[in-house]
């Protein structure tokens, strides 16, 4: 699903995502005419060909000469960088605390459960 705002414009980094979200979803490497070709519509060939750039330059996907372009590929698998980013989100903040406060108090109760199992397994992984 493409999100937009008005005037037609997506969301800062929409575009960015749903390119990552067809990298993960194929598994291999894609030229940025097949990223286009998946995400569909009408989006232009220079819009996905920057936007490959720019995830390259951030380091979140690598690329290979294939022929007269390039192969582009994630760099880290989606729950890696999802984990990432929540590292990112509590670095060097005072109010670490709070923000995983809130973010507890929202989880689901099957995701609050998996969550309780997965930090009691790492304590014990570092117990031993």
């Amino acid at each position: 699903m493409t999100v937009t705002m008005k005037g037609g414009r997506r969301p800062p980094g929409t575009l960015e995502a749903e390119v990552m979200g067809v990298l993960w979803a194929r598994a291999e490497p894609m030229t940025a005419t097949e990223v286009q070709a998946a995400i569909g519509g009408d989006l232009a060939y220079n819009t996905v060909q920057t936007i490959m750039i720019r995830l390259r330059d951030k380091g979140l996907v690598a690329r290979r000469r294939a022929g007269r372009g390039h192969l582009y590929w994630p760099v880290e698998d989606a729950a890696t960088a999802a984990a990432s980013q929540m590292r990112a989100a509590l670095a060097g903040r005072p109010d670490r605390q709070a923000v995983l406060q809130q973010f507890a108090a929202s989880l689901e109760e099957t995701d609050a459960v998996a969550l309780r199992d997965l930090l009691d397994a790492a304590r014990r992984r570092r117990r031993s």
